[in-house]
């Protein structure tokens, strides 16, 4: 395939990494656009600090798992899976955090420019980016 050949090549698969980085961040933070209350690109518009955060803590926890799957020596088609199951267990990360949180909404709290909350969030996403990261063979 040509793909796999231009993908043999070290600009290629760099290439061909920051190809799936970027349409991965896309595809996920879409994804989570869809589970929130809030709408993220609005608030960050408006000057929502803890929605920038919490944004920015999903973006680095997806972007973090897929750097570890690159350092893996993996090729570009198991980054793809592995960054999926990651970002899998992220939003399996994000919903636990809002049920374990039952005295306040973590979404409206954000919405709201909780700043605690919204800097809360975006560690929870950074931390556990690192753990699934070092999982990944």
């Amino acid at each position: 395939m040509a793909i796999d050949e231009l993908l043999s090549h070290p600009l290629g698969m760099m290439l061909g990494y920051f190809s799936v980085a970027v349409l991965e961040l896309i595809v996920f933070l879409s994804c989570f656009e869809l589970v929130t209350r809030y709408k993220c690109w609005e608030e960050i518009k408006r000057g929502n600090i803890s929605v920038a955060m919490a944004t920015g803590g999903k973006m680095f926890g997806i972007c973090n798992v897929l750097r570890f799957a690159m350092e893996a020596k993996s090729s570009v088609y198991d980054t793809m899976i592995w960054s999926f199951v990651g970002f899998l267990l992220l939003l399996a990360a994000y919903f636990l955090f809002e049920f374990l949180t039952p005295v306040f909404s973590i979404d409206q709290e954000i919405k709201e420019d909780n700043r605690a909350v919204g800097l809360f969030s975006m560690i929870i996403s950074i931390s556990l980016s690192y753990v699934i990261g070092a999982s990944v063979t």
